[in-house]
């Protein structure tokens, strides 16, 4: 295995130009901004214009990775795109991304997941990078989920945004991607859903977001708590290495009981929601670029990033800078 490790060397995020704030949705729906504050840490979200695809998003956060990590689309040995929005049916928005960053020939595919769709992708790509196949990974989290929201439901138009954000993964000879849990549990699939369908060209099902909110958020802490846990223990790692924690942005209270069980301040938790609020799979690389970007994030340091998305689906991935 010598010489076969994944590190992250480049990392690249993507908001959508329209900001919209909790005053703005005040006129819009029977909400107020202390209302959507108090109960989520959001204050505001940005909204994909018209004419902007998921895979638009995808591409104005990929070729910052691709930047920060020096290497051109050319160098890529596999792409991976996680969204829950893709652009259409088929083909597959990773396809779409690979054409307008002109890169040709190496493989490219969605994985959906929801909220951990990214860790899911990372995890994937760090195993193609171990097994000594691929040198450069792109691993992209896009959504565009304000096109699947009820703008008419205030317990769940608030709670989401568009944005986008990459990381490339190198093959490295000592370890950067320490290690990766994933886990689902289908079982709870009605609980955060998006039930339409499409049958004969017409749409089945309500194609918008419904979701239980107490019963995500009580399920969230438990298997949060436990996926660190799990993830610490598979590096032989304590609570007291991790330098920084950078969770799933889907709400406060959740980011807190978590930094609450791992005994961390929250001064060492990397948090976005107050501005993205909910951006699902980008929501941990958007936070990973920021905190890259502006120094938080040091060589060196331990960074553990987790979420927990529809399906239920949830992961960790524990990665040493």
């Amino acid at each position: 295995m010598s010489g076969n490790y994944s590190r992250i060397v480049g990392t690249g995020g993507y908001l959508p130009e329209k900001v919209l704030t909790n005053r703005d949705l005040e006129a819009k729906i029977d909400t107020t901004d202390e209302w959507i504050y108090t109960r989520t840490g959001i204050r505001q979200r940005h909204i994909a214009a018209d004419d902007e695809s998921t895979s638009d998003l995808a591409l104005q956060a990929s070729r910052k990775a691709l930047a920060a990590a020096g290497i051109t689309p050319a160098d890529l040995d596999l792409i991976v795109v996680a969204t829950t929005t893709p652009d259409m049916v088929f083909p597959s928005t990773a396809c779409i991304l690979q054409a307008k960053l002109g890169a040709r020939g190496c493989p490219a595919f969605d994985v959906q997941a929801v909220c951990s769709g990214f860790l899911y992708g990372v995890s994937t790509a760090d195993h193609f990078v171990r097994s000594g196949q691929y040198r450069h990974v792109l691993v992209v989290g896009a959504e565009t989920y304000s096109r699947i929201l009820d703008w008419n439901d205030r317990g769940t138009c608030v709670l989401f945004g568009d944005g986008a954000g990459a990381v490339v993964l190198r093959r490295d000879n000592s370890p950067g991607i320490l290690s990766t849990r994933l886990h689902a549990d289908g079982a709870h699939a009605n609980m955060l859903a998006v039930p339409g369908t499409v049958r004969g060209g017409q749409v089945s099902g309500r194609p918008l977001l419904q979701m239980d909110g107490p019963g995500v958020f009580r399920f969230a802490v438990k298997v949060l708590d436990e996926i660190v846990a799990e993830t610490l223990a598979a590096s032989g790692l304590q609570k007291t290495d991790i330098d920084w924690l950078v969770p799933h942005q889907a709400n406060i209270r959740i980011i807190q009981a978590t930094a609450k069980k791992l005994g961390m301040s929250m001064e060492k938790i990397v948090v976005t929601v107050d501005r993205h609020a909910n951006t699902s799979a980008a929501s941990i690389p958007l936070a990973l670029d920021e905190a890259a970007r502006d120094g938080r994030i040091r060589a060196g340091q331990h960074v553990l990033m987790e979420a927990i998305g529809g399906g239920f689906t949830w992961g960790a991935v524990l990665a040493k800078w």
